[in-house]
C-alpha cells in the first residue's frame, strides 16, 4: 500500500486515519483516485476535497463513517448512494445488540478495506451482489448463538462468510495456536476467501485450467473427503517442499487461495516498501541489498521475487530484535514460486487493459 499525507499541512497519515492529528482536517478515501484526502466542511453534509486529484469537489462520508464510525471512505455528493463502494459489499453486519461487536466491525471493515484496495489496485474487476446477484462479492459477517449453530469462515458462490469471533485477538490467537498455524489475520482470511470467489471467476472454466491442474492438482477431487482426511491425519510430512502452508495441502482449492492470499500479502508489502523508499545498502557484501524502487504495477515477478527475500529476512531480523515472533513464518520452495508466478500471470492478463 502507498504512503499516504494530509493535503492541508502534509502530515504523514495512515489508510485508516479519519483525522489529521496535526491540523485535525477530517480525513477520507477517495476511491475514485485512490487517495486519502483531506476535507474541509463546505456545509449541509458536503465536504469539499482538498487533493489535487480530485480538482476540488463535493463529496459525502458514507453512512457507516458519518453514523457508525467504522468506515473512512468517501461517496461523490451526486451519487444516490448512501453507502460507499467498500461498505457495498456488506451483505449482513454484526449483531450491534452486543457492545463488542462494534470494536469488532470496525476491525473487520479496516482488514476489507484494505484488501479492496488490493484488488482495485491490482486492476481486479469488482462486483456488488447487487451489481451482479448471481455472481458478485458478499462479506457477511456472522456470529454463533450458543446453540450448536458454529459459524465457519468460508466462500460460497461469491458470498464470504466472515467469523465475528475472528475480529476478537484473544480467540483468533487461541485457534490459531491449537490449530499449529504460524499465521492468522483477519487480513488474511479477506485474502484467502476471496482466492476461492476468483478462481471461480478467472480459472474455473477458462483456458487456464487446464495450466492450473499442473500445479496444484485436480480441482474435482472429493473436498469433503480431503477435508475430513486433512484434520484426521493432518498433511502430509513433506508438505513444506510444495506448499505454502499446511492447509494448502488439504485439496487443491484450497492451494489455490493460500497461494492468492499469499501473492496478495507480497505484492501489499513490497508496494508500501517501495512507497516508503525502502532500500537496504549495507556494508557487507555478504549481507542481503535490496535497490529495486519500481512500482508493484510495473514489475515483473522476478522482480518482485528478488526484493522479497531480503526484504523479508530484514523484517524477521528486526522482529527477533524486538523479541517479537517473525513476522514473514514461511519460507518459499521452487513449487510454491512456480504457482505464485501462475497467481501473477493470471492476474496480469484479467486486469482490464488501458
Amino acid at each position: 500500500m502507498k504512503t499516504f499525507h494530509c493535503n492541508r499541512c502534509q502530515q504523514q497519515v495512515f489508510f485508516e486515519n479519519v483525522l489529521c492529528e496535526r491540523c485535525s482536517a477530517l480525513l477520507g478515501y477517495v476511491p475514485e483516485v485512490g487517495e486519502i484526502s483531506a476535507f474541509e466542511d463546505a456545509g449541509d453534509g458536503l465536504w469539499r476535497s482538498l487533493h489535487p486529484g480530485t480538482g476540488a469537489a463535493l463529496f459525502r462520508q458514507c453512512r457507516n463513517y458519518a453514523v457508525e464510525n467504522v468506515c473512512n471512505w468517501m461517496i461523490p455528493a451526486a451519487a444516490p448512494d448512501t453507502l460507499c463502494r467498500s461498505c457495498q459489499f456488506n451483505g449482513t453486519i454484526p449483531n450491534l445488540d452486543l457492545a463488542e461487536n462494534r470494536v469488532y466491525w470496525y476491525r473487520l471493515e479496516t482488514a476489507k478495506r484494505r484488501l479492496l484496495y488490493t484488488l482495485m489496485a491490482l486492476g481486479l474487476t469488482l462486483e456488488s451482489r447487487a451489481e451482479n446477484p448471481e455472481g458478485g462479492l458478499q462479506f457477511d459477517f456472522l456470529q454463533s448463538t450458543g446453540d450448536d449453530d458454529a459459524v465457519m469462515t468460508g466462500h460460497h458462490r461469491g458470498i464470504v462468510t466472515l467469523n465475528v469471533a475472528e475480529a476478537d485477538d484473544a480467540y483468533r490467537e487461541h485457534t490459531r495456536s491449537s490449530l499449529g498455524e504460524p499465521y492468522r489475520t483477519l487480513l488474511g482470511h479477506f485474502r484467502h476467501e476471496t482466492g476461492h470467489y476468483f478462481f471461480d471467476r478467472l480459472v474455473g472454466e477458462t483456458r487456464w485450467l487446464p495450466l492450473f491442474r499442473r500445479r496444484f492438482g485436480d480441482e474435482t477431487a472429493d473436498y469433503a473427503a480431503a477435508l475430513e482426511a486433512y484434520y484426521k491425519n493432518g498433511p502430509p510430512a513433506d508438505w513444506a517442499q510444495s506448499y505454502v502452508s499446511a492447509y494448502a495441502a488439504m485439496h487443491p482449492w484450497e492451494d489455490w487461495a493460500e497461494t492468492w492470499a499469499h501473492y496478495l500479502h507480497v505484492v501489499d508489502t513490497i508496494d508500501t516498501a517501495v512507497s516508503c523508499g525502502l532500500a537496504l545498502l549495507p556494508d557487507s557484501p555478504l549481507e542481503p541489498t535490496l535497490t529495486d524502487q519500481t512500482p508493484v504495477e510495473d514489475a515483473g515477478f522476478d522482480s518482485l521475487m528478488a526484493r522479497w527475500f531480503p526484504l523479508t529476512y530484514v523484517l524477521n531480523s528486526l522482529n527477533r530484535s524486538l523479541g517479537m515472533p517473525d513476522g514473514y513464518p514461511f519460507t518459499l520452495p521452487p513449487p510454491v514460486i512456480d504457482k505464485l508466478r501462475f497467481v501473477h500471470r493470471v492476474i496480469l492478463t484479467s486486469a482490464p487493459k488501458g
